[in-house]
């Protein structure tokens, strides 16, 4: 890649608009380029014009959840490569398992330690440098 890691886009996906502007304005505060989407057909609408190294995504919205989403854009022939970091309540082993089947790259449980994050971020943004 060769960028700075902070110039790579990163979507924000949470149907809680609290927790979404909590992301958001602790990634920008720290100099990262940031798109968010209140639910999962919002996020994969916004996949052409974000063009995310980064998805952070809340598994449980209404309609489509973050399982689903993370399946479509890792299927996807132009997005596989996204990173995609869950970002749930559910902390069951069962719904990590499941995570990681349809193709989260982290887990992390909510309620979320922003310092976590922002290492969690920086290590996925950081692993896109890396050839496949």
């Amino acid at each position: 890649m060769g960028a700075d890691i902070k110039d790579v886009p990163i979507l924000v996906v949470d149907d809680d608009p609290n927790s979404l502007d909590i992301v958001r304005t602790y990634l920008q505060a720290h100099g990262y380029r940031v798109a968010t989407a209140l639910d999962g057909r919002e996020a994969l609408s916004k996949l052409e014009e974000v063009r995310p190294g980064l998805i952070l995504l809340d598994v449980m919205m209404p309609g489509m959840d973050g399982w689903e989403v993370a399946r479509v854009v890792k299927n996807h022939p132009e997005f596989g490569r996204v990173r995609i970091v869950m970002l749930t309540a559910r902390s069951d082993f069962t719904d990590k398992q499941e995570g990681l089947r349809s193709g989260a790259d982290d887990y992390i449980v909510k309620p979320i330690r922003l310092e976590e994050l922002g290492r969690r971020v920086e290590r996925n943004l950081k692993a896109l440098e890396r050839p496949a």
